[in-house]
């Protein structure tokens, strides 16, 4: 007999945070999957300060949740629990590609530092977005230990040049994903090789004794893919793209339609029938 879904992995921006925020449908359907006896992490490729850790603690108080597309994890107390380091020299070679090509940059400590050296709009917005701002600095001399850096990109010649040099360097992963707060903007996250939502969602898993073919991952975005695929349940949320979709096993409504609600209430369900 199969083993029933016990956890369940839960992307931000497009799944609990929508166009007009973290609709109130959402908490209720999580009080409930809490109750039941479901463990819910945030799975997302935010830092794990501001509104995203405030989502996570309102989530689940006790879980661990996934931030930086997996770069860190984060036991319920706020403690990191698991840290992925940048390498040093990809990370200058980054530098160098934002600073040659015009592309707005940031860069995140393990430490919960956020720098960058620009005043560029898109990060004033994503700052405003992510409810806390960043250090403005040289960013040869970032504090800290660099677990991830972020091109906050807009379509361009510009951009596809330099996103093709960071898939082209082997000991970097990178992460794309979008956010109904900052439209036309691709929030595009460099790791360390090996780096991801899944490889984070099985060591959390394992922390709760469990393994994927007990997980169900909810997301909307191509970030969310590999997770929505491996996992025994894999949900789109209706404002996903087709191909995040046609990969999912069910598709719920959008944000503001409640979807997370209708995605959780038949988790509940499920783990209820047995």
């Amino acid at each position: 007999m199969d083993k029933p879904i016990k956890l369940v992995l839960i992307d931000v921006d497009g799944t609990l945070f929508g166009p007009t925020g973290v609709p109130q449908c959402a908490w209720d359907a999580a009080a409930r999957a809490r109750a039941a006896g479901l463990h819910l992490s945030i799975c997302t490729g935010r830092p794990g300060r501001g509104f995203a850790l405030e989502y996570a603690e309102r989530l689940d108080p006790e879980g661990f949740h996934i931030f930086e597309s997996g770069a860190v994890i984060f036991s319920g107390h706020r403690e990191p629990v698991k840290v992925s380091a940048l390498p040093q020299a990809s990370y200058r070679t980054l530098l160098e590609l934002s600073r040659i090509h015009g592309i707005p940059f940031e860069v995140y400590t393990a430490e919960g530092g956020f720098f960058r050296e620009s005043e560029h709009p898109d990060l004033l917005a994503h700052e405003r977005m992510l409810g806390f701002g960043a250090e403005l600095r040289n960013l040869e001399t970032v504090p800290g230990q660099i677990i991830r850096v972020q091109f906050v990109a807009r379509p361009s010649p510009a951009w596809q040049t330099v996103r093709e040099a960071v898939l082209a360097m082997p000991e970097v992963a990178l992460h794309e994903a979008t956010s109904p707060g900052l439209l036309g903007v691709s929030f595009s996250s460099v790791t360390a090789s090996g780096v991801s939502k899944r490889a984070a969602a099985e060591w959390v898993a394992a922390q709760l004794g469990l393994d994927l073919s007990q997980c169900a991952m909810i997301g909307d975005g191509e970030n969310d893919l590999e997770l929505i695929r491996a996992a025994r349940l894999g949900i789109a949320m209706g404002n996903a793209p087709e191909a995040v979709k046609q990969a999912a096993d069910f598709v719920v409504g959008p944000v503001n339609a409640c979807g997370l609600e209708q995605a959780l209430d038949m988790l509940r369900t499920r783990l209820a029938g047995g």
